[in-house]
């Protein structure tokens, strides 16, 4: 690079081999010395091959498979030229809800009453509150009991922006298409196999399993539908969350909203002081309040 960079300098500025290295900080020496081969060069070009084929695995899986191949090189060396080559990988930003009702998750989770019975629950969590919402309870859960437990929330809560829910047929069908059609509602499906990309309804089906329904022993299906909503309340009202400041999912929406409403009340009070000051002003020089108008009175004196 540096010589083509001083022969570019002679041959611009016709100016003295001497003085062009000593420009570009090279000796005469080194521009001389042959260049030595790349002995990284097979490397280099094997790294970016596996790069492009797998876009989305970072150095180290492509050092694994490098290892695998039988090139004799260490992680520094792979890191290195990964680095050199610009292969970074790009992390991908996933936006955050920063309001209740944008986005909601869906899931359903198995348990088996104590005659071996099996039923199905289908929960919904608010992802910025982490409120549960919902745990429908019964021993089968189509499509259209999905849209009916969505419009209870509906008129309790509101809907959200976005649903987002894995691949199954209650949720992939026609029926919950449709509904979220006409209520302007996204269905977002994450991708086969990667349950991760729903990590908040993952685990909070965790938590229900373990304190709820690996603690209950289940007689009939009213009994696990109450037990499962008790522990839904519990779950809101004083289960502390880590990601939430310690504070309870409740806790953390009311105090959400109650910073919201301070603000909004800031925001408000200048003007409604103004008001309060112009009013008495206009009702005492203009006899018609409701009516404005702009008068130009002579000065006198």
């Amino acid at each position: 690079m540096k010589r083509q960079m001083v022969v570019e300098v002679m041959t611009t500025h016709e100016l003295s081999q001497r003085r062009a290295c000593g420009l570009i900080g090279i000796t005469r020496r080194g521009l001389k010395r042959a260049p030595v081969e790349d002995r990284n060069r097979g490397l280099r070009q094997r790294l970016r091959e596996l790069a492009e084929e797998r876009r989305r695995w970072g150095c180290p899986l492509l050092y694994l498979i490098l290892r695998r191949e039988g090139w004799r090189a260490n992680h520094k060396r792979v890191e290195r030229l990964y680095r050199a080559e610009g292969l970074s990988l790009r992390r991908r930003r996933r936006r955050k809800p920063v309001a209740a009702n944008q986005t909601w998750a869906v899931d359903f989770i198995h348990d088996s009453l104590i005659s071996g019975r099996r039923f199905r629950a289908f929960a919904v969590l608010d992802q910025w509150s982490r409120e549960s919402l919902a745990i429908e309870v019964d021993l089968s859960l189509t499509g259209e009991r999905v849209t009916r437990v969505l419009e209870r929330l509906r008129t309790t809560r509101g809907l959200p922006l976005v649903i987002q829910a894995d691949n199954g047929p209650e949720l992939r069908g026609r029926v919950l298409d449709q509904w979220a059609y006409e209520h302007g509602v996204r269905l977002q499906f994450i991708e086969p196999g990667k349950p991760i990309q729903n990590a908040h309804i993952e685990s909070f089906n965790a938590r229900l399993r373990e304190e709820c329904l690996n603690e209950h022993v289940f007689v009939t299906l009213a009994d696990a539908r109450s037990k499962i909503e008790e522990w839904r309340i519990q779950y809101n009202r004083e289960r502390p969350h880590s990601s939430l400041g310690n504070l309870t999912p409740e806790e953390f929406a009311a105090q959400a909203s109650t910073a919201g409403s301070a603000a909004l009340a800031r925001t408000a009070r200048p003007a409604q002081e103004l008001l309060a000051i112009a009013v008495p002003c206009a009702t005492a020089s203009d006899p018609e309040p409701d009516s404005f108008s702009v008068t130009l009175r002579p000065s006198e004196g």
